[in-house]
């Protein structure tokens, strides 16, 4: 039975639950699936495994490497919960030691309600006309100012106007800019309805003006990457909340 995929929102964030047999060859659809859980930056991630079936150990690393994405954006916890108990035993291998796995869904969830992470969260929704790079830095600079930050004022507003322009001038559908505080950073994301990947030019290619927005993103920021969501995607960038001058600072 191949594996199927569904997605539910609860109170403590999302709740993943594939089912089926998990083979080598799923690993791939499996990750795509569990990448657009994070769209809109659940609380955390809760993965049922009460169904899945593993032949293989290896099939198992989608966890892995799928729970040091979600830590890198959107900073979200990764709990997996419910496996069989041959699953489990797979899981208690060095390789998989960082994961946390719980008894059941309702174990998982008590641990979220338990360590839930206070973070602080600006909205707004854009239309793909000329002016929502100007409103884009506006809404940043009153986000900065607000949770006082102001030193951060000059790299958050032109990584949110570069990705606005980025998403009016390729997506052209309305976009969500979505500003985050967390503990350590802050992380500006801009989501559209295009899944087309973001890509940045090559700066050796005698590029103009235009072309240049996800070089200066990459250059200002911490850290940014991209992910699959149902309709498009979001692309996401983040500062240290310590960072006076550069957004690379630590």
């Amino acid at each position: 039975m191949p594996v199927e995929f569904e997605v539910a929102d609860h109170d403590c964030g999302v709740l993943a639950s594939p089912t089926g047999r998990l083979t080598l060859a799923d690993v791939a659809k499996l990750r795509l699936s569990l990448d657009k859980c994070l769209a809109e930056q659940p609380a955390a991630v809760l993965v049922d495994l009460g169904g899945l079936t593993v032949d293989d150990p290896l099939t198992l690393t989608v966890f892995l490497t799928f729970s040091a994405d979600a830590a890198r954006w959107p900073g979200v916890p990764v709990l997996l919960c419910g496996p069989t108990v041959e699953v489990r035993t797979m899981l208690a291998a060095a390789a998989f030691r960082r994961l946390p796995v719980f008894g059941s869904v309702a174990a998982g969830r008590e641990h979220v309600r338990t360590h839930r992470r206070v973070r602080s969260t600006l909205s707004e929704q854009l239309l793909p006309i000329a002016g929502a790079a100007r409103q884009a830095r506006d809404v940043t600079t009153e986000a900065c100012l607000r949770w006082d930050l102001p030193h951060l004022i000059g790299s958050a507003t032109l990584i949110a106007s570069e990705l606005v322009s980025n998403a009016a001038e390729h997506a052209s559908t309305i976009a969500q800019l979505r500003l985050t505080l967390g503990e350590r950073h802050l992380t500006i994301a801009v989501r559209d309805g295009s899944a087309e990947p973001p890509v940045v030019r090559d700066p050796a290619a005698g590029l103009a003006e235009r072309g240049r927005g996800l070089m200066l993103v990459s250059v200002s920021a911490l850290s940014w990457g991209w992910l699959p969501a149902e309709g498009g995607k979001v692309v996401w960038a983040s500062l240290s909340r310590r960072a006076a001058s550069s957004g690379r600072a630590y």
